[in-house]
């Protein structure tokens, strides 16, 4: 598709975005994606006619996300049935792709075990992999109502924060509906904000090293008309020093028992600058997204990600002048670079988190449990 302005007056939504399809073509099904790499300056599809093809575009971020890892893990598992292959195998396969993002893991094992239960019931090949489909839009569509709960909660706990609205939200990475069924998890919580009238302006940081707030987070606000500016991840701290933030909203990859939250590398020194400077911080998660089984932060994996990241900028095809894609090298060549792709904020670093349950404060293991009991969508163990 080419460029185009997306960018919507205030006051009219914009149409939903097609991030994630499951499409039936006669050549068979696969999963259509919206290739996140190419934005803003393309809305390019990839489609995914296989599970390795579906894993290649989830390493590269091609998709991303917490939640819609999880989607897009669930539609894998049923790609892998319908088209007759090992949906245990796949379902393996899928949830080492990101190791740190638990809710790919989650999407994934919840198809398979639908399939699984199909197939010990007596269910033949074609009726098992409708039932693994069912699985996968059933949780595709409880995201979705999901993101919608979780934006109320969040506009609620701001106005309860700050009353009096004109807020000056800081969001790190992109958590709006290029990771969603819906409107997304902090960001929707800035949307909501903004639709009620009470957004003064969003922050955004770039988040580097690939830039998943200036390329996408920034695409989102535009498309929305939604106030906003970009900073460096390294300005951050001079916005706080100038009492330019009111709250901090971002959201997470994974939240340990106690309350830990792993999220894109740099949201924990923006947790600190907030403890320092009196401002809320604030998780915006599904309950899908903890994992109980993973006691504290140090128990987490983190990613970490290819050096060439850092040391390399990437050119897609159509932004540099010439039309031609490539790298352009901005380190010495042999230049080694630490690129973890995450970093764990400590429960107490942490004003609240936001659910689709409800709202988590002061952040406690026990407080966190007994939230998530309350949800179809988590097991306790």
């Amino acid at each position: 598709m080419a460029d185009q302005d997306t960018r919507t007056p205030v006051g009219i939504e914009p149409p939903a975005l097609s991030v994630l399809r499951w499409v039936e073509p006669p050549e068979g099904p696969a999963v259509v994606l919206l290739d996140q790499t190419r934005l803003p300056s393309a809305e390019v599809e990839v489609i995914c006619a296989d599970v390795p093809a579906l894993v290649r575009a989830i390493r590269t971020l091609a998709v991303r996300g917490a939640p819609l890892l999880g989607i897009a893990g669930g539609y894998g598992v049923a790609l892998a049935a319908a088209r007759g292959e090992d949906a245990a195998g796949a379902a393996e396969l899928l949830e080492q792709a990101r190791p740190t993002a638990v809710n790919l893991g989650y999407g994934a094992r919840r198809v398979e075990r639908a399939h699984r239960a199909a197939v010990e019931g007596g269910a033949a090949p074609e009726a098992a992999a409708a039932a693994a489909l069912a699985e996968a839009r059933a949780l595709h569509q409880q995201d979705a109502a999901a993101s919608g709960r979780m934006a109320r909660y969040g506009l609620n706990l701001l106005a309860e924060l700050l009353p009096g609205g004109g807020h000056r939200l800081l969001t790190h990475c992109n958590t709006g509906a290029l990771v969603s069924g819906g409107a997304g998890t902090a960001f929707a919580v800035a949307l909501e904000t903004h639709r009620a009238g009470k957004l003064h302006h969003l922050w955004v940081d770039e988040t580097r090293p690939l830039l998943q707030g200036a390329r996408l987070t920034a695409y989102e606000a535009a498309r929305n008309g939604m106030p906003y500016s970009l900073l460096t991840d390294s300005a951050a701290g001079s916005l706080f020093a100038a009492g330019e933030v009111d709250a901090v909203l971002i959201g997470a990859d994974r939240i340990a028992a106690d309350g830990s939250v792993a999220n894109k590398v740099g949201s924990y020194p923006l947790a600190v600058l907030a403890r320092y400077h009196h401002v809320p911080f604030i998780v915006v998660a599904p309950t899908t997204t903890v994992d109980a089984k993973t006691v504290d932060g140090t128990s987490i994996v983190i990613e970490q990600r290819s050096a060439s990241e850092v040391t390399e900028v990437t050119f897609r095809p159509g932004v540099t002048s010439g039309g031609e894609g490539g790298t352009t090298a901005v380190a010495p060549p042999g230049a080694q670079a630490y690129n973890p792709a995450f970093d764990i904020t400590p429960p107490e670093l942490v004003t609240a988190i936001v659910t689709e349950e409800g709202v988590i404060s002061p952040v406690t293991g026990v407080g966190l449990a007994e939230l998530c009991a309350r949800s179809s969508q988590v097991t306790i163990s």
